[in-house]
């Protein structure tokens, strides 16, 4: 199932996770990391273990953003939230492809002690957050079906090399950010998954936060995350196909069904081939799912 949008909620308060429940997104990540306090770990933990057993009927997808492996906590996040059957695992300050298969080998023990679906639990890491994940981004073909996607964040990396600032005078990422975007974007083309752009963290900023969806899709990205529930509306219109581009890509397609057997043909005195084809399908394949 294809995402646009993916609000991270707070872990630690009843409050934020109930008024969670009347936002648009197509997915909720219930986060137990950088939003949650050390002092409040173990109860965010059980918190969110008891919201995910209430709610059976899910109208958005429950995903988990656990703590990092290379910390004390995400085992014990993991044993404590499979039982919930979360729709997924967030996985941060991922080192590379081989995080992704560890995290796969504990779903498998948890899964089958909770009769839970082998390999129904999906993993999205946040593949850009320590400078040498960098150098690995186009491996995580290896990392088999549990797979769902690849997203990049900017703050800790930007912490981790020592960076004044990831932004430049105009909002827009700077070189070596801009690259971790880019290289995220392709290594999820890489290895067959979705890439999910990074967080906008100006939550009062809804303007700029269109601008740089229409950016992000533009570019390839499915959706993007978001801290804020006031960012979601813009974030779903933005991932959203128009009705202009469902009328185009729908042109592309009855042009070749009406011409089967042709791999080249003209449009409005333009090219269109196969790439054009399959472009316009996926488009409409999209605009079916978020109809």
């Amino acid at each position: 199932m294809s995402l646009r949008s993916l609000l991270f909620v707070p872990g630690d308060s009843d409050r934020k996770l109930v008024k969670s429940e009347g936002v648009v997104a197509d997915a909720l990540i219930l986060d137990l990391e950088d939003s949650v306090a050390p002092e409040q770990k173990c109860a965010a933990r059980s918190r969110v273990r008891d919201y995910l057993a209430s709610r059976t009927d899910r109208p958005a997808e429950l995903w988990v953003r656990i703590n990092g492996l290379d910390g004390p906590l995400a085992l014990d996040d993991l044993v404590e939230v499979l039982a919930g059957k979360p729709a997924g695992i967030v996985l941060p300050k991922v080192r590379g492809p081989r995080d992704v298969i560890m995290l796969g080998h504990y779903l498998d023990a948890l899964e089958a002690q909770h009769g839970i679906e082998q390999g129904s639990t999906r993993i999205l890491p946040v593949a850009t957050e320590v400078p040498g994940a960098i150098f690995r981004l186009g491996d995580y073909d290896s990392c088999g079906r549990r797979l769902f996607g690849l997203t990049w964040g900017a703050e800790d990396l930007s912490t981790a090399v020592g960076a004044i600032s990831n932004q430049d005078a105009t909002g827009a990422w700077t070189a070596p950010f801009q690259l971790a975007r880019t290289l995220c974007l392709f290594g999820a083309s890489a290895a067959g998954v979705a890439a999910f752009d990074t967080i906008h963290v100006d939550v009062r900023d809804l303007s700029g936060l269109r601008t740089v969806c229409e950016a992000a899709r533009r570019d390839g990205f499915a959706g993007k995350v978001a801290i804020h529930p006031d960012q979601v509306a813009v974030i779903n219109e933005s991932f959203t196909p128009s009705e202009h581009e469902i009328a185009s890509a729908r042109r592309v397609v009855d042009l070749f069904a009406a011409n089967p057997g042709v791999a080249a043909l003209m449009l409005d005195g333009r090219m269109v081939d196969m790439p054009h084809l399959r472009q316009a399908e996926a488009i409409l394949a999209k605009a079916a799912r978020f109809a």
